[in-house]
């Protein structure tokens, strides 16, 4: 989408995500529900970080069985609401708003079309919506790209999906189920390194048994 509308093609965001992701085979995601008890054990805030609309996400969640395991979604529409509203912060309960109305984050936004990861842009509107410190918070994800963003932005990282280190990657797990093996800080005391987590999307990592 991001390339499409760089290029001048104009066309309606939510029906390119509903005809894209319309057609992905939801029916093979299944419950996970060692990385459902990994994320309710966890005392920090955890908050998705995704390209994908809001749509999308809540379906990936709710196959996984994970639906309320996040205090909520930075999401497409996050970043790049209509022109007519201002930001806002999609949450999973749609009561519970974490953000609105910073004008700060419209500064933010550069004159690219579409504001996404692996944008350094992208990053600092999502840490400022979520309201956290970036030096207090650790980003999960499967992309190099997204990983050395996330560095560039003052976060903590962790590649998922490899056991490689990437270029900005602190820590690197062949499944995210090896958290707690790898990064017990999380669950140790109040480590003030630890206050606050930005968990990536899981819809973009694969799960392994």
């Amino acid at each position: 989408m991001a390339g499409l509308k760089a290029l001048g093609y104009e066309f309606d965001n939510d029906e390119f995500h509903a005809y894209v992701h319309g057609r992905l085979p939801y029916e093979k995601l299944r419950p996970d529900p060692v990385l459902r008890n990994l994320l309710l054990s966890m005392p920090q805030r955890k908050i998705i970080f995704t390209n994908a609309d809001k749509a999308h996400a809540r379906q990936v969640l709710k196959r996984l069985g994970l639906e309320d395991c996040f205090e909520g979604i930075i999401c497409f529409e996050t970043l790049n609401p209509p022109v007519e509203q201002a930001d806002f912060m999609d949450a999973l309960d749609d009561n519970h708003v974490l953000a609105e109305g910073d004008q700060e984050l419209n500064s933010a936004i550069p004159k690219s079309p579409i504001l996404c990861k692996p944008l350094l842009e992208a990053f600092e509107a999502a840490i400022r919506v979520a309201n956290v410190n970036p030096k207090k918070t650790i980003f999960f994800d499967d992309s190099t790209r997204n990983i050395a963003s996330a560095k560039a932005a003052g976060l903590h990282t962790v590649m998922v999906g490899s056991s490689i280190l990437v270029p900005g990657a602190d820590y690197a797990l062949s499944s995210i189920h090896n958290i707690k093996e790898a990064i017990p800080e999380i669950w140790e005391g109040e480590d003030e390194q630890m206050e606050q987590v930005i968990q990536s999307a899981a819809v973009e990592t694969a799960v392994l048994a």
